[in-house]
């Protein structure tokens, strides 16, 4: 992956702002910091911050102008597929003066136009400019790997693939309250919205026209919704596509010039890509962490078991709270838009070290919402299927309710757990999607926020995130659905991104190969969870080929241990600085008496969930400090 960056200008008014190409280019040097490049044309700036993965010569080198000097593209990201279509390009007479794939991407685009891009399989944010026609593309992969945000006002469109860049260019900065209200209960902002008005992420899977002063969105791909067509598929035949499918996935990523390993964590997700891997690299280079302070949420030991079964040339971070503390500041300092998933920074850290030895790594993201992986998954089901426990759950809630709460202690977090099923319980399906996602309700924010501007946008957009749970036909595959819209592409993919790119890492995902999300979603419920199983399909199909060890046993994850932090390492910051008293006043943002609950709350005995609501005003105080103070 790379940065990519520019600005279309639409009248004489805009034409100062090309200038601010260069700061903007220099802002994304933390994800390409192999070269840099700057094409200028008139109304038009596009710039390029290079990571060089395929074809590593200058002769790859972006912005890439074609040989009649009519076309120019800057690309973030990768055409896997591209092999595919250089042979038939030449026979038509097209030149090639590189290796690259983003030669053969421009040529491609050339050759055939917009309709181009539903042969390209990848990950990647792209744009185009037609010098003749004085009109640019901006083009963003299928599923959202790769970002690509744009600030259009009546003068000009710019657009980049961080904030930072947009905000190089001098973009106004005006807080969205809908956004921030939706951010205090997600702990993310939902894409394809931004902290900023007029500040929008291109949705997935489209592409934006602009020529003169009009600016077009296009769709070339969705997600294919066939809950009442469903493929009639047998189980064990779905079994043997999907390891075709997910091996030509793996396959296709392999693709690199520079040296190319794999996260492994320890979970059958990422043990899985390994394995595949392994049938086309010898030795592949594999990366888990350890944590030294945290055995229960330590996974290595059946990393290990993979990586001595595969023979990959394994490497084990071990690491301490004091090292995830050491890099806080630095995950704070590169987000320019509140983000509080406290698992960026152990992200932040497997990146860092992988960097040091290899320059592509893949990884096992987005199993968990195509197969029904996470908790909640499971508990939609015990919901519609309740027994004895889950009713007597439902009434004791209020009992449940005094019982001490923490994610620290394993029957505070039972209680917890508990607590919150019981709530949930209660509820319509998609009031139950939405409060499963949060750590708050709408009314705990509407207290912590005096004056909701608001309120109804935010509702507008909880309302077409939520079109497709049907309240009077529950139905797991409308959740997997909307976790591929919501929390992978705004939490999942734009942490693994911010994180990897910070430190000059380009990850890649096979699960998300569209071949594969297509097949996923035209199987029905049964295949992927049971109440006794999450990810059904996936661990049968791939059982024989993995560790027993990995099986039958509790999902993990990995906790930050923030309340620790809060009470201990941070409580200068929270106390004196971010939350003290004087700055709330002075900022004059959030209710001042809310603010005191919530210190109260995390030095009580009975903690709850509000490390993450904390951590959630914290990095928003951060990120506040940094652009407004």
């Amino acid at each position: 992956m790379c940065g990519i960056t520019g600005i279309y200008c639409f009248n004489e008014r805009g034409k100062p702002f090309i200038k601010k190409i260069y700061q903007a280019v220099n802002s994304l040097y933390q994800r390409g910091r192999d070269s840099r490049g700057i094409y200028t044309h008139h109304n038009v700036a596009l710039g390029h911050s290079r990571l060089s993965i395929i074809d590593i010569s200058d002769a790859a080198s972006q912005p890439f102008t074609d040989d009649s000097g009519r076309y120019t593209v800057v690309l973030n990201g990768e055409f896997y597929n591209y092999m595919e279509f250089r042979p038939g390009l030449e026979k038509k007479g097209y030149k090639f003066r590189s290796e690259s794939d983003t030669e053969v991407l421009l040529n491609l685009f050339i050759d055939e136009g917009a309709t181009f891009i539903n042969k390209v399989n990848g990950d990647f944010a792209l744009a185009i400019y037609d010098t003749v026609e004085e009109s640019l593309f901006l083009f963003r992969d299928r599923m959202g790997v790769n970002p690509l945000l744009y600030y259009v006002d009546k003068d000009k469109l710019i657009f980049g693939s961080e904030m930072k860049a947009l905000l190089a260019f001098g973009i106004p900065k005006e807080i969205e309250h809908a956004s921030v209200y939706a951010y205090f209960q997600l702990n993310y902002i939902p894409a394809p919205y931004t902290i900023f008005k007029n500040v929008n992420k291109i949705i997935p899977g489209e592409y934006l026209y602009v020529k003169g002063n009009s600016v077009e969105r296009k769709k070339y791909y969705s997600i294919p919704y066939l809950k009442d067509n469903l493929s009639s598929i047998s189980y064990k035949d779905a079994q043997e596509k999907l390891i075709g499918l997910l091996d030509q996935a793996v396959q296709r990523r392999l693709v690199s010039d520079v040296p190319l390993g794999a996260f492994l964590s320890g979970g059958v997700d990422s043990s899985i890509i390994t394995a595949l891997a392994s049938r086309h690299v010898n030795r592949i280079s594999t990366f888990s962490i350890g944590y030294k302070d945290e055995p229960y949420f330590d996974e290595t030991n059946y990393a290990r078991l993979v990586a001595k079964k595969y023979n990959t040339n394994h490497t084990v971070f071990s690491l301490s709270n004091d090292d995830l503390y050491s890099v806080l500041h630095k995950v704070l300092d590169y987000t320019d838009e509140p983000f509080a998933d406290s698992s960026a920074l152990a992200v932040y850290i497997l990146s860092m070290h992988t960097r040091e030895k290899v320059t592509v790594a893949l990884s096992g993201d987005g199993a968990d919402e195509l197969f029904a992986g996470y908790n909640k998954h499971k508990a939609h089901l015990k919901v519609h299927n309740a027994g004895i426990l889950e009713e007597l759950i439902k009434t004791g809630h209020h009992a449940l309710k005094v019982l001490p709460q923490s994610r620290n202690s394993s029957l505070g977090n039972k209680f917890r757990q508990m607590n919150r099923f019981a709530e949930g319980m209660k509820m319509t399906e998609k009031d139950r999607y939405w409060r499963w996602c949060s750590f708050a309700n709408e009314k705990q924010v509407r207290n912590l926020l005096p004056v909701e501007k608001s309120e109804q946008e935010y509702a507008d957009r909880k309302a077409r995130i939520l079109q497709k749970i049907d309240n009077n036909t529950p139905s797991i595959y409308n959740i997997l659905y909307t976790d591929m819209h919501l929390v992978l592409q705004g939490d999942m993919l734009a942490k693994v991104d911010l994180m990897s790119m910070a430190n000059n890492l380009e990850v890649r995902v096979p699960f998300l190969d569209h071949t594969v999300v297509d097949f996923i979603f035209s199987l029905p419920d049964s295949y992927k969870i049971e109440p006794a199983i999450g990810k059904k399909l996936l661990q049968d199909t791939f059982r024989e080929m993995l560790p027993a060890e990995l099986y039958n046993r509790p999902k993990h994850g990995f906790e930050v241990p923030l309340l620790k932090w809060f009470r201990y390492e941070l409580k200068s910051m929270i106390t004196d600085d971010l939350l003290s008293d004087r700055f709330i006043a002075e900022q004059n943002f959030f209710n001042p008496s809310e603010i005191k609950k919530f210190k109260n709350k995390l030095f009580s005995a009975s903690p709850g969930d509000i490390q993450a609501r904390i951590w959630g005003l914290i990095v928003f105080q951060y990120w506040w400090k940094k652009y407004f103070a």
